[in-house]
């Protein structure tokens, strides 16, 4: 069994990355955890923030995590001065769990947040302070990871397949529930593209849906 850690910046960041794999997870056997960097509050509609805590509430007894961790920063705002205290209470975390699996953001999406998000993380997994750790990977994420610069060193390049085929359905199910980031087709954030790029994958991986990663490190 095997303490897996899924490090999102924005609630629906782990369904839209690695949902079918951490489902896999589960299945296995493993415990499942989950880092939420960002929370809407100051400034958003009263509503609109009942309806997002709600989700992740969803979300979360959906893939029955063991822990979820709500660090509550808000978003857009990891460049303003908080790193020091971003690694602080990642670290936190990493020591509360003492993951074996770590999943983070692309270090190149094209979001601020998930970049920040990365570098916070990774600075954290450093194996002389976290022995636990036996494996690394960045997840792809719809809507950020495909519009990172078009050029070799920032571009996304997987080498690592999950076989989700059996999970596929059950992750766009709890992709539904985040109705409020939901959109129509040709968006990436449909549930028509994230099908779509499951297959693509799969038709990489020889099966017929599967999630694909970067490896960053692996310890046999």
């Amino acid at each position: 069994m095997s303490n897996v850690l899924v490090v999102a910046t924005h609630p629906d960041d782990e369904t839209l990355g690695c949902g079918g794999t951490l489902l896999k997870h589960r299945d296995n056997g493993d415990e499942i955890y989950w880092v939420i960097v960002t929370a809407i509050n100051e400034g958003y509609n009263h509503n609109f923030i009942l309806q997002r805590n709600r989700q992740v509430a969803a979300v979360s007894l959906r893939y029955k995590f063991s822990k979820v961790f709500e660090l509550g920063y808000a978003p857009n705002t990891l460049f303003d001065g908080v790193f020091s205290n971003l690694v602080a209470d990642i670290r936190d975390v990493f020591y509360a769990v003492n993951p074996n699996v770590i999943y983070l953001p692309f270090k190149n999406d094209v979001h601020s947040d998930h970049r920040i998000t990365f570098q916070a993380a990774y600075s954290c997994a450093k194996t002389f302070r976290l022995p636990s750790v036996a494996r690394i990977l960045m997840m792809e994420t719809l809507s950020e990871t495909e519009f990172a610069p078009s050029i070799s060193s920032d571009s996304f390049s997987p080498n690592v397949f999950v076989d989700i085929t059996e999970y596929i359905e059950y992750k766009l199910d709890i992709m539904s529930l985040y109705k409020s980031e939901l959109e129509a087709p040709p968006s990436p954030r449909s549930l028509r593209a994230i099908k779509a790029l499951a297959t693509y994958r799969g038709a990489m991986a020889g099966c017929s849906c599967a999630e694909s990663f970067m490896l960053l490190k692996e310890i046999m």
